[in-house]
């Protein structure tokens, strides 16, 4: 069965495919009293990156390793004393995950993480954020020479790599394999003594270091560190893998280096507001973006109102530099959950209803700009605009606060086919006849750049991220989908 991958979309309810998700959540520690309870915290605080399963590893001396991967939220799996009875230890990592659309109902328990090898020096597990671009050639290959995959999951080629490679210890073998991997990686692994942290060259997606006591914690995020009372001490760094243990860190570089390309889409959508990247608060950053779209973007309204939870920092942003007071037109049910993931029919059609109300007292008779993060097939987009004007409003304004998304991601988002994206077909006027408001505007790249601190450039010493989902310029081939059809953005386009 080949892997899972972002570009497989398949048939969903609209209102879920209509939003990129982050795949996964990463988070381990060392040289705490009751490991599994951290890790446990900190996936809690990272189950924004992931909810459709967790999975933690430990290790204690007198038991080994132990590992618990469950479907489900991480409050629900990992707060009970019997669970956590059986992840005894001082050293841990964990994993949230959000499969791809087109894997849902197909996801069986092997395929969530951490996964756990055993070498002749000892075992390991690695928890992994990323994509692999390479990995149905890896399976080829691996299972040509004997290996045998146990998951759907990408991941899993590490591990194969690893258990094939003369490398004397773990890290090393780490190195090894990883050398053969294309795409984005950012790992937390653990052997019996070792919390390891590896980024990928690009450094696409985000891995910090924090301190807490005596011991140590790698996180996806800085929020994660925050709700264990962790001290943030930096970014692990692109192309890095540090190991610590009991004696300190040591920290390589054993990678040829690249210009790095982080997710620009990390500081759109994807992290938490409360989280910190490149040295930037996210939430400062989403401001800052909606303060460049006012600029470039403005109209005449009465009420500037976010698309929650996502759209609120850049909305607010909106609202300053233009003068439009902010408003909560939009309400939404904190305790929605995924209840109604696969619901009756019937309850399935109230849509976008179930997790969003309009506040009718606040927008009866406004002309309301609404600040999304994304638009990405639009039914979502749609049904809040009908809400809206079915509450009463006048005007339907929408404003997003990222480029046109119209090229798919394979890096780690889950992201429709290309033909399923709007802005793939569609002119920017073309969408907002589609979605039937009366304007539609998005943030230019250029303008996204300027509002994340930096600016696009193409020669080798300015700072460039990773945009691929809105320029087509990909870092890294995708050659799986390359060699299953896929065709990359060319230079006429």
């Amino acid at each position: 069965m080949p892997p899972a991958h972002p570009f497989d979309f398949g048939a969903i309810d609209d209102d879920e495919g209509d939003t990129l998700h982050e795949e996964c959540g990463v988070f381990g520690v060392i040289g705490v009293t009751d490991a599994a309870n951290f890790v446990a915290l900190g996936l809690h605080a990272l189950q924004h990156r992931g909810q459709e399963a967790g999975g933690i590893v430990t290790h204690a001396p007198d038991v080994g390793f132990q590992s618990v991967r469950r479907f489900g939220y991480v409050r629900d799996n990992f707060t009970d004393p019997e669970t956590m009875a059986m992840l005894p230890g001082q050293l841990g990592i964990g994993h949230v995950r959000y499969s791809t659309a087109g894997s849902k109902g197909q996801t069986a328990i092997r395929d969530v993480q951490p996964f756990f090898g055993e070498f002749a020096m000892g075992g390991a597990a690695i928890a992994h954020n990323g994509n692999i671009t390479n990995a149905n050639a890896l399976r080829r290959e691996l299972i040509e020479r004997g290996s045998i995959f146990q998951s759907s999951s990408d991941s899993e080629c590490i591990i194969h790599l690893m258990a094939r490679s003369l490398q004397k210890t773990i890290p090393d073998r780490m190195e090894d394999a990883l050398r053969r991997v294309e795409g984005a990686f950012s790992i937390v692994a653990m052997t019996r003594t070792k919390l390891i942290g590896v980024r990928d060259p690009l450094g696409v997606r985000p891995l910090v270091l924090g301190r807490i006591g005596d011991g140590w914690a790698l996180s996806s995020e800085t929020c994660a560190l925050d709700i264990i009372g962790a001290e943030f001490i930096r970014e692990i760094e692109p192309g890095e893998m540090i190991v610590i243990t009991d004696k300190g860190i040591e920290s390589t570089y054993p990678f040829r280096p690249k210009r790095p390309r982080f997710c620009i889409f990390e500081h759109v959508y994807f992290s938490r507001p409360d989280s910190i990247l490149g040295g930037r608060s996210v939430y400062e950053t989403r401001e800052a973006i909606g303060r460049e779209l006012a600029k470039e973007a403005p109209v005449e309204a009465d009420l500037v109102c976010p698309v929650p939870d996502s759209g609120t920092p850049a909305a607010i942003g909106f609202s300053l530099e233009s003068g439009i007071p902010y408003a909560m037109g939009i309400i939404r049910n904190q305790y929605m959950g995924r209840t109604f993931i696969e619901p009756t029919e019937q309850i399935r059609n109230m849509g976008v209803r179930l997790k969003l109300n309009v506040n009718r007292a606040l927008i009866r008779g406004k002309r309301v700009i609404l600040v999304d993060d994304s638009v990405v097939r639009g039914t979502t987009s749609r049904k809040i605009k009908e809400m809206i004007l079915d509450a009463g409003a006048r005007e339907v304004h929408f404003r997003i606060a990222s480029p046109p998304t119209a090229w798919p991601c394979f890096y780690g988002v889950d992201t429709p086919q290309r033909e399923k994206l709007l802005a793939a077909t569609m002119s920017e006027e073309e969408m907002r006849d589609h979605l039937q408001v009366d304007s539609l505007r998005f943030i230019s790249l250029d303008g996204l750049y300027r509002a994340v601190g930096e600016s696009r450039g193409r020669d080798a010493s300015a700072p460039q991220y990773c945009d691929a989902c809105f320029s087509g310029e990909y870092p890294v081939e995708p050659a799986d989908m390359v060699e299953q059809g896929f065709r990359p953005k060319t230079a006429a386009e």
